[in-house]
């Protein structure tokens, strides 16, 4: 038995989940005391292969097949299928990605199984997994027990596991390549061009530092206030909702639940009062620090500094002594 992390990548290259879903996987094959097994699918993917074999994993699977090179939900479940009926995993996990919303329910059915998606934690009691989801935008967490037998199928959410923990092994883990068949009448679907912003849109959950206005920043022309104390960090500027309704910044900012989710380093929240549907989307932050003038602030229960004062009164100093140390 074992764990199994079926990874992600686009042109040769690793989608920003897929470390955070091996250590993921490493977590939860330490607490079940299995081996973790981790694959990659697609076609031409081996040097994909050799690079995972660095991380902390007793096996790669490379499934490469040219009727692979672009995705489909029929030939990609045909392969893990395949997998899982070779390997017989306990669990199997995913990055939880656009991608991964449209394969991961279609895999479960055909294996006979159910499908924990977006599971933000998980623990184990008796060396079986209970995944943590939120419930009514975070507002409450629910623990899900698969039923049945295993494989067990869960995605696991953007910033809920660290892409830095995902730990490297001693010496490089062996890559196997797993042979399928497939023909042309096995993929039944061709699939378009896949989701992406706008081309002047901004990735904030590629962003180390990110300074974020809410209500307190008061009205659109104290926005280049925030956006100087973003300069002078290297970081990117966002918002909670109410900035981005109003249009005083594109909605390609907007951090929360309806936005993006976030994991910088460093997370500076001005003015932002902390509504649960914005807490979703940065609460993965290495550091979170919160000025705002009301010591009551919800913000300031997860931040690890706060600042009770106005933001005009302390943005103007950060600047500056930013400057300073140039």
């Amino acid at each position: 038995m074992s764990v199994l992390v079926v990874t992600e990548h686009h042109r040769g290259t690793w989608h920003r989940i897929s470390m955070e879903a091996v250590a993921a996987g490493q977590q939860a094959a330490q607490a079940m005391r299995c081996s973790l097994a981790a694959a990659v699918v697609g076609s031409d993917v081996g040097g994909l292969a050799c690079d995972l074999a660095h991380k902390r994993v007793s096996e790669v699977v490379a499934i490469d097949h040219p009727q692979l090179a672009a995705y489909s939900a029929d030939g990609f479940a045909a392969a893990l299928s395949k997998l899982i009926d070779d390997l017989r995993p306990r669990l199997v996990l995913f990055p939880h990605t656009y991608q991964v919303r449209d394969l991961a329910p279609k895999l479960a059915a055909s294996v006979g199984t159910a499908f924990v998606s977006d599971a933000v934690g998980m623990r184990f009691e008796g060396g079986e997994p209970i995944f943590v989801r939120q419930m009514f935008q975070g507002k409450l967490h629910a623990d899900v027990v698969p039923r049945g037998a295993p494989p067990h199928i869960a995605s696991v959410q953007s910033g809920a596991f660290r892409a830095e923990s995902a730990a490297d092994g001693d010496e490089p883990a062996p890559v196997r390549h797993l042979a399928i068949a497939l023909g042309e009448g096995d993929v039944r679907s061709q699939t378009g061009q896949p989701y992406q912003d706008a081309q002047d849109a901004v990735d904030l959950s590629a962003a180390k530092i990110i300074v974020s206005v809410g209500r307190g920043i008061r009205e659109p022309g104290n926005i280049p206030l925030a956006q100087a104390l973003a300069r002078a960090l290297g970081g990117e500027l966002a918002a909670s909702r109410p900035i981005c309704d109003s249009g005083w910044l594109p909605l390609d900012r907007q951090i929360g639940s309806s936005g993006q989710t976030v994991t910088p380093d460093l997370y500076l929240a001005l003015g932002i009062s902390g509504a649960i549907q914005h807490v979703v989307g940065m609460k993965g932050s290495k550091t979170i620090v919160a000025v705002n003038k009301d010591r009551g602030a919800p913000i300031f229960e997860i931040a690890d500094y706060g600042i009770v004062a106005d933001l005009f009164d302390v943005v103007p100093k950060l600047i500056e002594a930013l400057g300073e140390s140039d």
